[in-house]
């Protein structure tokens, strides 16, 4: 599998005239295509903040 650096950010909205948070997980293409990738488009994730993990 390869690696690669993603990065966890707010992309704000705007709904109603109210400002929302809107939070972002990007991974980058090559590594989200990468066919050792364990996460496919519209799995359920689980995050243990404890341990900073990410699964499905």
């Amino acid at each position: 599998m390869q690696l690669g650096k993603g990065r966890f950010f707010n992309g704000p909205t705007r709904t109603g005239g109210k400002k929302y948070d809107k939070f972002f997980i990007y991974v980058p293409t090559d590594l989200a295509k990468d066919s050792l990738f364990p996460f496919k488009d519209g799995d359920l994730l689980e995050f243990d903040t404890e341990g900073k993990t990410l699964q499905v």
